[in-house]
């Protein structure tokens, strides 16, 4: 009986057996390590979340440390600007007092050197009178007479005026009388403050006054009871005068100009070259002879106060009634203070109340 050769098969049962028994433990070997894996990445997971949760913690802190670190930063900033606001404004002030400092300087040299050359004038100023006023007639302290309408300018500032009745000095009112009782007659007569008011006819428009006796002596205690304190600078009174006094249609119109007064605060060379300019006519003629009479009121044994104002009055009368034709006189001091006390008990009445509006008033006679 012949054998039969069985042919061998290469995936037997067997086979599949081992194969699927391998493919299931690799399975379960699969399935045993994602347990493990899962919970290493929660565990992972938990760990991220952590340190993500401390990283946002840490920057929130950063960002509230950076904004307070902006508002230092600012505050710095605004207390830099002042503070260099502050040493712009401290600089410019130094450099303002530095320039004052040297213009002072300059100044205080200047005035030393005018000081030297005032005090020089002043004694060629300052001269004794000439001779006793009622000696003189007619005329009245060596000053020049041939004008027949004289306008009279008078300071009656406070240096004019005694401090314990406010009335013009006695030795002002003294030397005033003496001038116009003494002067001759004359065709118009008028008086006026150093600011330019009219003391006497000041609602005529300022027109001349007639002449008289009767009018001179109402002048006289009219300048000892005027009641309003003028300019201490007779320059608006001698513009007044000249501009509302001239009148080019009289014929033989001789007009004289005469100052009382004590300082002057000013500039000399302005005014000398105005009232240059304003006494002159068309045809170029003076107008007006320029006298004056000045007091030493503001000057005291040679000291200078109210920065040399007398000495300017001086000087600038000196040379004022050179160019117009005049004659300066200054007074001396001794002699005022011997008039002042023999002429304390003149004119007892009390001065006028004054009126509502400025200005001079009228004097009326019967």
């Amino acid at each position: 009986m012949s054998r039969r050769t069985r042919k061998a098969e290469a995936f037997s049962l067997s086979f599949l057996d081992c194969i699927c028994c391998g493919f299931g433990a690799i399975i379960l070997l699969f399935i045993v390590s994602m347990g493990v894996q899962a919970t290493e990445i929660v565990k992972l997971q938990r760990v991220l979340e952590n340190t993500v949760m401390q990283k946002q913690l840490m920057l929130a802190d950063y960002q509230i440390r950076k904004d307070e670190l902006d508002v230092h930063l600012d505050l710095q900033k605004t207390k830099r600007k002042k503070k260099d606001a502050e040493r712009n404004t401290l600089e410019a002030l130094i450099a303002k007092l530095r320039q004052q400092i040297s213009d002072k300087e300059k100044a205080k040299e200047l005035f030393i050197t005018d000081l030297e050359s005032i005090k020089e004038e002043l004694a060629a100023f300052q001269t004794e009178p000439e001779i006793e006023q009622k000696v003189i007639k007619p005329m009245p302290i060596g000053v020049p007479v041939e004008s027949n309408y004289i306008a009279f300018v008078i300071d009656t500032s406070g240096s004019m005026r005694e401090s314990s009745t406010n009335r013009i000095n006695p030795h002002v009112v003294r030397k005033f009388e003496e001038v116009v009782l003494s002067y001759p007659e004359v065709k118009g007569i008028q008086l006026l403050d150093a600011s330019g008011h009219f003391i006497m006819g000041s609602r005529m428009g300022g027109k001349w006054l007639q002449d008289s006796p009767e009018m001179r002596e109402a002048m006289v205690r009219q300048v000892l009871l005027y009641p309003y304190e003028s300019e201490s600078n007779p320059v608006p009174g001698i513009r007044r005068a000249i501009r509302t006094l001239y009148d080019p249609n009289v014929e033989e119109f001789h007009f004289g100009v005469y100052v009382f007064g004590d300082e002057f605060t000013g500039k000399p060379e302005p005014v000398l070259q105005e009232i240059r300019k304003l006494n002159k006519d068309k045809d170029g003629n003076r107008i007006a002879r320029i006298n004056a009479i000045g007091f030493p009121n503001v000057i005291h044994n040679g000291a200078m106060i109210l920065q040399n104002s007398g000495v300017k009055f001086a000087k600038l009368m000196h040379d004022l009634t050179y160019e117009h034709g005049g004659a300066f006189i200054g007074m001396n001091r001794d002699n005022l203070d011997h008039i002042d006390r023999n002429e304390s008990d003149r004119y007892p009445l009390p001065p006028p109340p004054p009126p509502s509006r400025g200005g001079g008033v009228i004097i009326r006679f019967p």
